[in-house]
């Protein structure tokens, strides 16, 4: 059996996902999501633009001979190259993890981005080598330097010496940032025992969506349907795993246990409070019963309640990978005409940023007393993001932003809805909304406007727009039903 950093990468955020790569029947898995390719092709030319930096030899074998790639590589740490690019490095499980013998004892296969040429001393000489991690990511997260820990000791089985550092190499201002081996290489090895005695079970890892974690995972759809079969609690919205964790040493793994729980039970619990507590055990019931249920806090209701002849609905789709907000989508509700009006701010060129922020501004200045209703916090950040790039003055902006109504801060602070998540798609499509191009999604326009760029194929632009505009259409649905749901319960009148 073979395991190697991957398996070690992705067991740090989904235990069960690395048993179903090397045990799993491969012809159950996803075909490979546009973003996921993105993200792959993305990593890949940041690796080559680091690359670029340096002049590094690639060791010369058959693809998959794992013997032969490390013959090549020894052969080039023997010569004392400076800089071995993708080398691979074969080490014994028992010789990283000082425990009791395993039944298994599997081959550790290590291919670091970068082998780097040290002063020292090592069974090849008066030097050694360093391992050297490239990820995409901006922070050094604990899953990064472990996976670099763990390349760092097979290369010590290798070269006979451990390096007093490595390094990982990210996408940020600081890129090289160094790894305190210290601190990481026994929580590898921690890491590294417990996932071979997870490989070692006759069972495999419970399940839980994640929905971050899980959506770029080729086993999510079959995970997800044995969740639904299951009616797993990692499917309520607000159950985290570390809330997850906390019911079930109550023993509360089920929504009908959850559902009858007093509240102050769950208070004084890890990663509780009153206000989750009561909330979590009110979704449950939502969920149980079908149908939406009022929170049991006072709710801020004033800029909902605002009966204005004309509304504004708000959305923007974003390139994050070149921090660019590239379309600023606004749906012109008018009540006085009975009207609705899309208008579309589209940057064709990143540099026409600045040019759609002036047209959004002159278009919401048309309205002055109109409420902006947007769903979730990006929209109020990104306006204040532009307002402070393009130098806009604060008499311009504040009084656009004090019209700003967040549908999902008051929608999530009223209400529970029988729902996996509160997602705009989710809760829109329960109100019987669709958008017209099924497979469109925000991470989709990400791939799709990168592909604009590179081919200059219009029809792109012109779903981007479709879909941001079915955005606006639904957050207007979902802020009607919220109104009217909230009037009806607390009896309120139009102002």
């Amino acid at each position: 059996m073979l395991i190697n950093a991957e398996h070690l990468l992705q067991y740090q955020r989904c235990k069960r996902r690395p048993i179903l790569d090397i045990h799993g029947d491969k012809s159950l898995r996803d075909t490979p999501s546009e973003l996921l390719l993105k993200l792959q092709q993305d990593k890949n030319a940041h690796r080559l633009s680091i690359l670029a930096q340096f002049t590094y030899q690639k060791p010369d074998y058959p693809r998959g001979k794992w013997a032969a790639g490390q013959a090549a590589t020894i052969e080039l740490m023997q010569l004392g190259v400076d800089y071995i690019y993708q080398g691979v490095l074969l080490a014994n499980y028992s010789q990283l993890v000082d425990s009791e013998p395993e039944s298994l004892n599997p081959t550790l296969v290590s291919c670091p981005d970068l082998l780097v040429k040290q002063p020292g001393e090592s069974r090849f000489g008066e030097w050694m080598y360093a391992a050297v991690n490239i990820e995409l990511g901006k922070r050094p997260k604990q899953e990064y330097q472990v996976v670099t820990a763990f390349h760092t000791q097979v290369l010590a089985t290798v070269q006979g010496v451990t390096p007093p550092t490595a390094w990982l190499m990210l996408r940020s201002k600081e890129t090289k940032y160094p790894i305190d081996l210290a601190k990481w290489t026994p929580q590898m090895q921690e890491i590294l025992q417990e996932f071979m005695q997870s490989l070692q079970s006759e069972t495999r890892p419970e399940i839980f969506i994640s929905r971050q974690k899980c959506n770029l995972c080729l086993w999510h759809s079959q995970c997800y349907a044995i969740a639904q079969s299951q009616q797993h609690l990692s499917l309520l919205p607000g159950v985290t795993p570390i809330r997850y964790t906390q019911l079930q040493t109550l023993d509360l793994t089920t929504l009908e246990s959850l559902a009858d729980t007093n509240p102050t039970i769950l208070e004084n619990l890890t990663g509780f409070d009153p206000y989750v507590a009561n909330k979590l055990v009110i979704q449950a019931k939502s969920v149980l019963a079908k149908r939406p249920l009022t929170l049991p806090f006072p709710p801020s209701l004033p800029n909902i309640t605002f009966n204005a002849a004309v509304e504004l609905y708000f959305d923007i789709e974003a390139q994050p990978d070149i921090n660019l907000d590239y379309l600023l989508g606004v749906l012109v509700v008018n009540k006085q005409t009975n009207t609705e009006e899309f208008y579309s701010f589209l940057a064709e060129k990143p540099e026409q940023e600045e040019l759609i922020w002036q047209q959004f501004l002159e278009l919401v200045w048309q309205y002055p007393e109109a409420p902006i209703y947007h769903f979730c916090v990006y929209e109020l950040d990104t306006v204040k993001r532009l307002a402070k790039l393009y130098r806009t003055p604060h008499k311009s902006v504040q009084p656009v932003l004090n019209r700003f109504v967040d549908i999902y801060e008051h929608l999530t602070e009223t209400v529970a809805l029988p729902i996996e998540s509160y997602a705009l798609k989710a809760i829109a499509r329960w109100l019987g909304f669709e958008w017209r191009d099924q497979e469109a999604s925000g991470a989709k326009c990400i791939y799709w406007y990168d592909q604009w760029l590179e081919t200059g194929d219009r029809s792109l632009l012109e779903i981007i727009s479709r879909y941001n505009e079915d955005d606006c259409h639904a957050t207007h649905r979902v802020k009607d039903w919220l109104f009217d749901f909230l009037a009806d319960k607390y009896h309120l009148q139009p102002a």
